[in-house]
């Protein structure tokens, strides 16, 4: 059974076991979430300029929304205080930042009533994050930038915590999504053709669990829950911050949470640096995730310039 624990006052290591079955942790808006969310605003609005961003899409052609945000992702993932910020985070939150290792922050965005729903604007479909050569022991971490509704948040299926679906993942292999679908995503506007693994099978959504958190507010859960994109028919534009991380003890012992049906090829272990000082993560330690027939394309994402 999933539970939704509410600013809880754990140890990271007491918090990391409850993820790892199934758990998942809501924090309020706190000052270290509220600074990340207000330079994001910040970014965001400079690009958009005099427009609203939430509801930018009412005042432009599908196509210059994409112009805007296509270089807003890469800026915002790529500037020093984004990361400064994300690392204020995870301290602030109990998170050893030299034990902890984290990816980039993204950036996303979430159109109301499909006026973009490809590309740099894609609308998750029911997943797990370990269909996509995520690790067991992966975690994941979401911040509304703006308030949000219920019709524009996102869904949790728990009925398939412990139950597999037959999926696409065995099909794919990280190093060529680093090497083409990333790089690709601007150029779906009208469609998303990029092959990403996906349910083969029909699947009960209901239950499904929504959470509502004000701007700055945090979602944590394993990558291995099934979530999805709501459709968004709020009016506005979903803005929202995801990254994120992986502990070394857990690297190490090959812990995590329970695989029922991920089967991808390559790891995307690469992408991971300490919380404390960037650094890599060994490769003796990655090298027992990875495939090496897999390693075709390329091992780490590199955005275009």
């Amino acid at each position: 059974m999933n539970t939704a624990y509410v600013d809880a006052q754990v140890t990271d290591a007491v918090r990391r076991g409850a993820l790892y079955d199934g758990q998942i942790f809501l924090f309020s808006p706190r000052a270290s979430s509220l600074a990340l969310v207000e330079h994001a605003r910040r970014m965001i609005e400079a690009a958009f300029g005099d427009l609203d961003p939430r509801l930018a899409q009412y005042e432009m052609p599908v196509e210059r929304y994409v112009e805007i945000c296509a270089p807003l992702k890469p800026a915002f993932i790529h500037n020093d205080t984004t990361k400064r910020l994300v690392r204020e985070l995870l301290e602030d939150l109990g998170c050893d930042l030299e034990r902890t290792y984290q990816d980039v922050p993204r950036l996303r965005m979430v159109t109301s009533h499909g006026y973009l729903t490809s590309g740099v604007g894609y609308a998750h479909h029911p997943h797990r994050d370990t269909w996509y050569s995520a690790p067991m022991c992966q975690l994941n971490w979401w911040l509304p930038i703006y308030d949000i509704e219920s019709e524009s948040s996102m869904a949790f299926h728990p009925l398939y915590w412990s139950k597999p679906v037959k999926n696409g993942s065995s099909e794919f292999n990280y190093y060529e999504w680093n090497s083409t679908g990333r790089k690709d995503a601007a150029k779906h506007v009208k469609a998303d053709t990029r092959k990403q693994p996906k349910p083969e099978e029909p699947m009960e959504l209901e239950p499904q669990m929504r959470f509502v958190p004000p701007a700055g507010g945090i979602v944590l859960f394993s990558a291995a829950h099934m979530h999805s994109t709501v459709p968004n028919t709020s009016g506005a534009a979903r803005y929202s911050i995801d990254f994120r991380t992986v502990h070394l003890d857990e690297v190490e012992s090959r812990g995590g949470a329970p695989n029922v049906d991920s089967a991808p090829r390559g790891t995307s272990l690469r992408d991971f640096k300490r919380a404390s000082d960037q650094a890599e993560i060994p490769e003796n330690l990655v090298a027992a995730y990875d495939d090496a027939e897999a390693q075709v394309g390329e091992l780490v994402f590199s955005p275009p310039a």
